[in-house]
């Protein structure tokens, strides 16, 4: 079975990740397991100052695995090595019926671009990327560009898009 993607693309505060949440509550609700990949273009930290793993990775460790009775995490320090690749990423993630990825804009998957007034950018995807299947945003779209629109509210609607986009089976045929 081919892992089955669907992205969310658009500009910083265009609704993305709360587009996300929604879409990963969505599908829970209606019995899918969902993984989610999100991108961030800047440095980030999942650890705190001072925790255990925190100094194991500061003395050098290339991955740490922190494991617990409801969790585990695995942190990997590329101490110099290139970002990994789309598909490295994916090849990481344990079997889903969903993976829905939050940023990486220029990957050849089908997106939705979100869309805010309050984004920081409101120069459009879309016309620039054929992977763009459909338009999610907070105002009315004069041109979409024979697109699917949606607001970006409606997830109920968003999520059965993106169902038929990448022929999600219904959850009884997932077991």
């Amino acid at each position: 079975m081919t892992q089955k993607i669907f992205g969310i693309a658009g500009w910083k505060n265009s609704g993305k990740t709360g587009l996300a949440v929604r879409l990963v509550e969505e599908f829970t609700r209606r019995g899918y397991r969902i993984s989610t990949v999100k991108h961030a273009h800047h440095d980030f930290d999942i650890d705190k100052v001072g925790a255990d793993s925190y100094r194991h990775r500061q003395a050098g460790a290339h991955e740490v695995t922190i494991v617990s009775g409801t969790r585990y995490a695995i942190m990997h320090e590329l101490r110099g090595e290139p970002e990994p690749s789309f598909e490295e990423i994916l090849a990481r993630l344990a079997p889903c019926d969903l993976v829905l990825i939050e940023g990486y804009k220029r990957e050849p998957i089908p997106k939705i671009e979100a869309r805010r007034l309050e984004a920081a950018r409101r120069d459009p995807l879309a016309p620039e990327d054929p992977h763009i299947v459909a338009i999610a945003a907070d105002h009315v779209v004069e041109d979409a560009g024979g697109l699917a629109v949606f607001d970006l509210d409606d997830t109920v609607a968003i999520a059965d898009f993106v169902a038929r986009t990448v022929g999600l089976a219904p959850p009884s045929q997932n077991a």
